[in-house]
């Protein structure tokens, strides 16, 4: 990867960078003037530079729909992105605003459930197919596999006995989910994790998307089930004694968005339900994996100087939020049924 400094000269621009606080698993983040007037990203090498073509398509549907979005600054030779060896670099126009890593009450939920519903009602009419390879990355059956694969090749990791107990209760848990994973796929932003969501500076009101890189098809109990995994968890990721499906949090969000979305299909909304469990365990797999393979997110190194706990901490956080999201489904699906017969 180049340094941040040679990849603005693809730009000309010839700001102060610093690291972004808000920094994700996969993408290097900057945050370029003081105060701040872009944002340059590294896109990891696993997204084709092809997105950014697309996004163009995409940023430009929103704009006429009226919805604010970060828009992509082009190079000095008027690509969106500058391409190298290891990636490639983009930059995007910054928004004002906030960024938070956790819901702590129930009036932010109902903005982020109004900010993502009126997103997928502006993208239900876009006529687009999608130039860059779509990453199948939500095939929860292949995920599966992945792990009991990681789990063979154990034997001798100094984390083989912990990965293996709870990668069997994973796979165990998986065999046993009776969701529904044959549904119709809408455009969605694909990572709606809540410090995805762009709010106000007093986070009264949703602003915009961001980290877009993985818009593109998906079943909406996909996109909402990743959504509520993320914003019902009471701890966070790494803390697995703690995490605690939050049904206020879940009411109060599913609501709002269902008060906003597109019109659904009636086994979209008799699957968004089971979607939350599904996510889960597929994050948790994900991360329970990695804690073998060490391949693919980012780790504390500072809280967890051993190679891989720090994922192993994340898949059992993600494993006992699923088993939450169990207890809870009959409530959360009455919450659903009663959200979409209010609409009518």
């Amino acid at each position: 990867m180049q340094s941040p400094k040679r990849a603005l000269e693809e730009w000309n621009i010839n700001l102060p960078h610093i690291e972004s606080p808000d920094q994700g698993l996969i993408n290097g983040t900057w945050v370029l003037g003081d105060p701040p007037q872009y944002v340059l990203q590294w896109v990891n090498p696993i997204f084709s530079p092809l997105i950014h073509q697309d996004l163009q398509v995409v940023l430009k549907h929103l704009e006429q729909k009226g919805c604010i979005t970060p828009n992509l600054i082009p190079t000095r030779d008027g690509s969106p992105c500058w391409v190298e060896e290891n990636g490639c670099w983009r930059i995007w126009s910054f928004i004002e605003g906030s960024t938070i890593h956790k819901i702590e009450n129930q009036s932010i939920a109902v903005q982020a459930g109004a900010l993502v519903g009126t997103f997928h009602r502006a993208l239900s009419d876009i006529n687009h197919t999608f130039i860059a390879p779509q990453r199948d990355i939500h095939n929860t059956p292949e995920r599966m596999n992945e792990l009991k694969a990681a789990l063979d090749r154990s034997p001798g990791h100094p984390l083989e006995k912990e990965a293996t107990v709870l990668g069997e209760k994973i796979l165990q848990a998986w065999k046993i989910w009776d969701g529904t994973m044959d549904q119709p796929k809408r455009i969605c932003h694909g990572d709606l994790k809540i410090s995805n969501l762009r709010f106000n500076a007093d986070q009264s009101k949703g602003v915009c998307l961001i980290d877009l890189d993985t818009i593109g098809p998906n079943p909406l109990s996909v996109e909402l089930g990743d959504a509520w995994r993320s914003w019902c968890n009471r701890s966070g990721e790494d803390d697995p004694t703690a995490a605690q499906f939050d049904v206020d949090i879940f009411a109060a969000s599913a609501k709002s968005w269902m008060l906003n979305a597109p019109e659904l299909l009636q086994i979209e909304k008799d699957s968004l339900v089971g979607g939350i469990e599904r996510i889960c365990l597929e994050l948790s797999a994900r991360f329970c994996c990695d804690a073998i393979n060490n391949s693919y997110f980012k780790e504390d190194q500072i809280r967890y100087p051993q190679k891989g706990m720090h994922n192993l901490v994340r898949a059992q956080s993600q494993y006992t939020l699923a088993m939450s999201a169990k207890e809870n489904r009959k409530i959360c699906t009455q919450i659903i049924d009663q959200s979409y017969n209010d609409r009518k």
